[in-house]
């Protein structure tokens, strides 16, 4: 396939997919208004961000068409924009409209299998291929089938399930089979497929961690990219089960739906290779800054209540002077402990660009005192050899330029 072509292909889908996804989130919205209230903004974030995987699948497929990944970002959110346009219509015409819509029955059930195993499918090839496109070895080659058939079982399973729909129990499946021998294969089938689909989305996980483990070079970068995104999306979620409700929850959910726009966002990066080493950077600073500010705020609680537990010993009555003391404590501290988290995560995390560092500040503090020539060259090159690590080190002097233009020895 030509450039050309994969681009008019790519940005078509693209098309599709942005009227798909914004009719059924403004649909979802005028819903969920009247159903949950604050979690209509939740759903809004979402449905805009969902939007960034087929704008990064158009662009990765369009400029490197060969790599499967851009066009996986493509089908798959075609797929899910499908089902939430028909989760959204279904949800209105139930719950929203005065009037009865046409076709919503068979709507809602599509909106029933559309989503789930064609996610799932697409997460385990995404971890198989990720970032060269091609799975990590020939002996993958079972997980990539195992993943695509047990998402067709998923998706018929749930499709010819008898009874009410999960998302709509009030409509009753009209293409279910119920009772009899195809109705109990089915729905063995159904189940042993969503099995067998689980286990191979864990199986691709694997692989790419241990992709992870041997890649060097622009792969690895590639990788961590990756890896920093998904933890970046996955990191915020197990906060609103510790905090089940109110506005902990809310955050929680809300960071974690902006984490899942970073996941299209960084594999684009790794695949088309744009400012591809600055994740080092990113790690290092999400490290030191995300410790600090959970040190800073432990710190700052713990102030506040062992201040006011000294006021209501003292005076029998709280004070706000605990709370003007702990900032002032907190202002204090930052910086000197901004540098031991510096320090500790280079050190632990970093050690080799920590030790070059260090090789680096030694050698400056004995350049301001070094005369001797010959000794000045033994410590650049044994320098160099120790922060570049180069496999051979030499320096070379250009000799001084006598006044009759011959050099002196």
């Amino acid at each position: 396939m030509s450039a050309r072509s994969a681009a008019r292909i790519a940005w078509s889908i693209w098309a599709l997919c942005v009227p798909l996804t914004t009719l059924g989130g403004l649909l979802s919205f005028l819903t969920a208004s009247d159903r949950l209230g604050s979690g209509s903004s939740l759903a809004i974030l979402f449905g805009v961000l969902t939007l960034t995987f087929p704008t990064v699948g158009a662009v990765i497929a369009s400029r490197r068409p060969e790599n499967p990944i851009g066009w996986i970002f493509c089908a798959v959110s075609f797929v899910v924009g499908v089902g939430i346009f028909a989760e959204g219509y279904a949800a209105y015409a139930l719950h929203a409209s005065s009037a009865t819509l046409p076709g919503v029955q068979y709507v809602a059930w599509l909106s029933s299998w559309t989503g789930g195993p064609g996610a799932l499918l697409a997460a385990a090839f995404l971890f198989l291929l990720f970032p060269t496109g091609t799975l990590p070895s020939r002996r993958w080659r079972l997980v990539a089938w195992t993943a695509a058939i047990a998402s067709l079982l998923g998706a018929l399973g749930l499709a010819f399930k008898p009874g009410p729909l999960e998302a709509h129990r009030s409509i009753d499946n009209p293409v279910g089979i119920g009772g009899g021998t195809l109705g109990g294969v089915m729905e063995v089938l159904g189940s042993a497929g969503a099995v067998a689909l689980t286990l191979s989305v864990l199986l691709s996980g694997i692989s790419l961690i241990l992709r992870l483990h041997r890649a060097r070079g622009v792969e690895r970068q590639q990788l961590k990219w990756f890896v920093y995104a998904a933890v970046m999306m996955g990191g915020p979620f197990p906060a609103s089960f510790l905090f089940p409700s109110g506005q902990a929850d809310t955050i929680a959910w809300s960071l974690g739906i902006l984490g899942f726009m970073a996941l299209p966002v960084a594999t684009g990066i790794a695949i088309l290779r744009y400012r591809l080493y600055d994740i080092d950077r990113i790690i290092n600073r999400t490290l030191v800054y995300g410790s600090l500010t959970l040190l800073l705020a432990a710190a700052y609680f713990g102030g506040v209540v062992a201040l006011q537990y000294v006021f209501r010993v003292l005076t029998g009555q709280e004070s706000t002077l605990a709370v003007v003391a702990s900032t002032l404590a907190i202002a204090a501290m930052f910086g000197p402990l901004r540098r031991r988290v510096q320090g500790f995560v280079d050190k632990r995390f970093y050690r080799g660009k920590y030790d070059a560092r260090q090789t680096l500040e030694a050698f400056n503090v004995r350049l301001r005192d070094e005369t001797d020539l010959d000794a000045l060259s033994d410590d650049l090159v044994r320098v160099a050899r120790d922060t570049m690590q180069p496999e051979h080190a030499s320096l070379w002097l250009r000799p001084e330029i006598a006044s009759k233009g011959e050099p002196t020895p």
